[in-house]
């Protein structure tokens, strides 16, 4: 932008710099507004020089995220200017401020179309990029027919066409309904016989898109991609401009060869051997060297005649060079070379007679298995489960086994399910399949879903020979100190069948049964209670002749839980209570369970539906990733440091989006709750609330990166390790060796801290990137806003962010773009439902690209306990009759709690209030003790009023006794331990000694309470 001379907008920018605050940047903004809107009223008395002026400062002012709602006119009066300066912001102001649908933009599209097809060229390329950015529907249909002329027109020069082909890129991928393409295969065929390399890479990527929707009418185009491969495998006649590190024109092959790809098949004998020869040529000419950007270069093209060779289902001697030489590729040390190398195996699983070749690299797979880079962990994973047969399916599933006890948790789901999926696909025999099952439950217990424990209760029903070995395996693991809640299920099902079987044996008498699940019986959630209840009923039944101990034992279980609050558990006890009291009829009643009928595997029939990302459905894809993100992107276009950016008519590209390896289906939860990345091709440049962007991100719209120097790795450590939520609220999630070279900037854990207690801030930042949440939480449901924002005037490519919920929340994150262009803020809403109370934290894996720099962070989101609570005052009138209803465990928790942080008593109240908790004063007869309530909300539970009791010693403040009540005994605990959490204090450094002990605070006299006080009442009843 040629702003030489505007000593006013000069003057401007520098009063917003050095503004000392938001409200002093906004007075001042607001003061040029009006100052703007008076001149603009007097309209007649501006010169061309003053209104480009004035348009600049409200370009400027919106770039800062400020709403600016007139003057629309004045920027589109610009473009019919005579002169360049003039056009030139009028262009730019008007594709920045103004969207596709417009009322204005109808204004401009006759003097765009007449600077379309005008003489000018520099004209025409404002008005080209214009287009191309708008890319309205009435654009579309107005100057579509003048942008494809001036695209086939020979007088023109190749910067003008180059424009012109993005432009109807752009146009045709917005409204391919209305851009007519008909015919267009001679015309399409004649641009790819075009030397200049420039105008034929953009004619290359119109192609792509054009094939996509139709390949039937682009026949006549084959042979000539195919001369074109040929031309630069052989290096003939390519400029040296278009050399990339002596690599001819990369990005023109890899679009032809993207395009081939499209086509189902090369009938033609002569032009088939020419592309085998040129992709020969490509397989056998590539190879790490040092040089990044050339490794770069080549492995893109050598990818994607990987792909183009699996495409055409090549000879099985080039299949298996192929696979050599990505054999070669998962062996070197550069990560990203690993990544791509395992992926494009994975995918040539598809091809039939490979897989034995792909067998050879087993154990360099397994080794990738292990890599401290989870995507290439997770690449392996997909490639080891593809590879998967009877042949090999014990060292694999071994190997998963091993891997399992030290898997970061992201990954702990996948590696479960799938090692079930093998395990029940490959198994050698049915033992084999249960000790793998309950190997997997015992180290991945939490990963477990239902489906994987009832597929082996129903194998070990319908099998005779396997139920007294499984009744004793289970046997051995309820006999360890430790057991997962789901291996209490399982052992409980298959003990209360087939413990009988085992009578014989030592230490499996009814009664030594019963003891060992009774053991657990304290340990269990409600939903295992009535499967433990069901249990006894069986052992009781199986126990000939009578044990009078052991019935007496199993009747006060029942009746002890009778009446419990839980409906099911109640009907179970008091139907088993009766049921064991008919003596002999009761064998007919509980008889042994029906053998389930022959089905398909819930398991099996994930793996079968899984997509297989072949290229077809890579174009599928395509399509589907070219249409709008529900993120909003705001490009700002400031320049750093007061620099002049570039006019901003550089060409279009098409962003190639790396394909996902499909595997199998996860579970339905995980299924709708884990969101992938898209892409979004629409930048909408309406303006975002300026309470949103200037609150959260306001700075980053006018300062360039931090200067911050890099913390150290032991820095970075203690400041994960310290501050106030040191134990479990850092923000970093510690399930993998973070490898990134870059580091955060700030204390990340008190951040997180920070932000759950409060609903806007900045989760995540370092020198690149700045992550930052807004928050609305009503009831049960929240909505959180995510910042993605670009520090740099480089963009930042391969952005990924996906959600790792804990199984208690509902969470649906909108579609992420994979690119976020330089200095821009991307909002990405998320929507979370609280289905159930739980202390679990959702995570947010968020990865992305800078130049060389590959960073992946996973940060816990903000979407804690507390948000779903909501301060209410209970009087002495409602408080007592609810707390006398809620009597004992598990609806009442008490628990002395030691090592609390000291604080005093208005601190520690005002900590509760800060985690939406009502203190309610005058309630306890002791001033040294708090009480408070709140109500929760959950889609499960919905309103739920929660009593807490906090009894403290003045003379010892590192100890308190915490009661706490509700009507959900989940919600009761994890509240419960929530609360103690917070209390509890964080071992922090050594400070320096202090020289003079403070004096203990004095032990205040407790007053005397009249015996009629209602907290005289609470008094008795604690």
């Amino acid at each position: 932008m040629a702003m030489h001379g505007m000593r006013g907008l000069s003057v401007f920018i520098s009063d917003i710099r050095n503004c000392q605050n938001k409200e002093q940047e906004r007075l001042r903004v607001d003061k040029e507004l009006g100052n703007i809107r008076t001149r603009f009223k007097n309209e007649k008395g501006l010169t061309p020089y003053e209104k480009k002026k004035y348009v600049w400062k409200m370009l400027y002012i919106y770039m800062l995220g400020y709403d600016v709602d007139f003057g629309h006119m004045e920027a589109v009066s610009l473009i019919s200017a005579p002169k360049y300066p003039e056009k030139q912001v009028g262009y730019i102001v008007t594709q920045c401020l103004l969207n596709e649908n417009h009322d204005f933009l109808r204004l401009a599209i006759n003097t765009v179309r007449n600077d379309i097809i005008g003489r000018n060229e520099t004209f025409q390329c404002l008005a080209l990029t214009m287009v191309g950015n708008i890319g309205g529907r009435e654009f579309a249909e107005s100057l579509a027919p003048d942008v494809q002329k001036l695209l086939l027109s020979s007088s023109c020069r190749p910067l003008v066409r180059k424009k012109a082909a993005l432009c109807l890129l752009r146009l045709y991928r917005k409204n391919p309904d209305v851009v007519n393409v008909d015919g267009w295969a001679d015309r399409m065929a004649q641009l790819l016989d075009e030397r200049d390399l420039g105008v034929l890479t953009s004619s290359m990527s119109l192609l792509v898109a054009l094939v996509s929707n139709n390949h039937e009418a682009y026949w006549t185009c084959l042979p000539k991609c195919v001369k074109i491969l040929e031309r630069l495998a052989r290096n003939q006649d390519v400029p040296q401009e278009y050399t990339y590190y002596g690599i001819p024109s990369p990005w023109l092959q890899v679009k032809t060869m993207r395009a081939l790809q499209y086509f189902p098949t090369i009938e033609d004998p002569n032009t088939r051997r020419i592309l085998f020869e040129v992709l020969q040529r490509i397989l056998m000419g590539t190879d790490v060297v040092k040089n990044v950007n050339k490794n770069n270069a080549s492995h893109a093209v050598l990818f994607e005649a990987l792909a183009l060779v699996m495409h055409l289902d090549a000879e099985k001697e080039m299949m298996s060079q192929c696979v050599s030489l990505l054999g070669k590729f998962i062996a070197v040390r550069e990560p990203n070379i690993r990544y791509l190398g395992l992926e494009n195996m994975t995918r040539m699983l598809m091809v039939t007679d490979v897989q034995e070749i792909i067998k050879r690299h087993q154990a360099q797979i397994i080794t990738s298995l292990k890599d401290p880079d989870i995507s290439i962990r997770r690449r392996a994973l997909d490639l080891l489960y593809g590879m998967c047969d009877v042949t090999n399916a014990k060292d694999i599933v071994e190997e998963i086994l091993q891997y399992l006890s030290s898997a970061d948790f992201a990954m702990r789901e996948e590696l479960s399910l799938k090692a079930a999926i093998l395990a029940e696909k490959f198994a050698p025999d049915l033992s084999w399949y249960v000790d793998v099952i309950l190997q997997l439950i015992d180290k991945a217990g939490d990963f477990i879903s239902d489906d994987i424990w009832f597929r082996v209760v129903q194998f070990v029903t319908n099998n005779d020979d396997l139920q007294p070995y499984a009744a004793a395996k289970v046997k051995e693991y309820l006999d360890k100190p430790a057991v997962h809640e789901t291996m209490v299920k399982v052992s409980a099902y298959i003990l209360g069948e087939y413990s009988h079987l085992l009578a014989r044996r030592p230490g499996c008498s009814p009664k030594e049964i019963f003891s060992i699940l009774h053991e657990k019986l304290s340990t269990v959630s409600t939903t295992t209670i009535p499967i433990l209840l069901s249990a006894y009923a069986k052992i009781l039944m199986h126990t000939q002749p009578s044990d009078q101990e052991l019935q007496n034992q199993i009747w006060a279980i029942f009746n002890k839980y009778e009446s419990c609050i839980d409906a099911e558990i109640q009907q179970r006890a008091v139907e088993y209570f009766a049921l064991s009291r008919k003596g002999a009829a009761l064998m007919d009643i509980l008889a042994e369970m029906p053998k389930f009928p022959e089905r398909q595997s819930s398991l099996i029939k994930k793996a079968e539906d899984a997509e297989v990302d072949t290229a077809e459905q890579s174009a599928i894809k395509l399509r589907a990733q070219q249409q709008t993100s529900n993120a909003l992107v705001v490009t700002n276009q400031c320049p750093a440091n007061g620099a002049p950016p570039p006019v901003p008519v550089g060409e279009l590209s098409l962003v190639k989006v790396p394909s996902m390896v499909g595997t199998e289906d996860q579970n339905s939860t995980d299924q709708a709750l884990s969101q992938e990345n898209g892409t979004s091709s629409k930048v909408d440049s309406q303006p975002p609330s300026a309470d949103l962007l200037g609150d959260l991100l306001g700075p980053l719209a006018i300062e360039g990166p931090p200067g911050a120097t890099v913390q150290s790795e032991h820095n970075a450590l203690s400041g994960l390790e310290g501050g106030p939520d040191g134990v479990n609220g850092s923000a970093i999630v510690p399930v993998e060796q973070q490898t990134n070279t870059v580091q955060p900037i700030g204390n990340i854990a008190e951040r997180f801290h920070a932000l759950c207690l409060k609903d806007s801030g900045v989760l995540y930042e370092d020198p690149y990137v700045q992550i930052g949440i807004k928050a609305e939480w009503r009831a049960h449901h929240g909505r959180l806003v995510l910042f993605l924002g670009n520090k740099n005037t480089a963009p930042l490519i391969s952005v990924q962010a996906v959600i790792l919920p804990p199984a208690h929340l509902k969470m649906e994150l909108s579609l992420v773009p994979d690119t976020i262009p330089p200095r821009a803020q991307v909002q990405c809403p998320l929507e979370v439902v609280n289905l159930r109370p739980s202390r679990d934290v959702a995570v947010l894996d968020f990865s992305y690209k800078f130049g060389t720099n590959m960073v992946n962070v996973k940060l816990r989101l903000p979407a804690v306990l507390n948000k779903f609570l909501q301060p209410i005052p209970v009087s002495a009138e409602e408080f007592f009759p609810q707390w006398r209803s809620l009597s004992g465990p598990p609806l009442k928790l008490q628990e002395v709690v030691r090592g609390v942080r000291p604080m005093p008593l208005p601190e520690m109240a005002n900590l509760l209030n800060s985690f939406q908790l009502m203190i309610c004063p005058g309630l306890d007869p002791n001033p040294n003790n708090l009480v408070a309530s709140a109500t929760f909300f959950s889609e499960n539970t919905r309103t739920m009023l929660c009593l807490i009791r906090i009894e403290t010693d003045p003379a010892d403040r590192t100890q308190l006794r915490l009661t706490l009540a509700s009507g959900d005994p989940t919600l009761t605990f994890e509240l419960k331990e929530f609360i103690k959490e917070q209390l509890v204090s964080i071992p922090t450094a050594p400070r320096a000694p202090v020289l003079a002990a403070p004096a203990p605070p004095a032990v205040q006299p407790t007053p005397k309470i009249p015996a009629n006080d209602p907290a005289a009442l609470l008094a008795d009843l604690l």
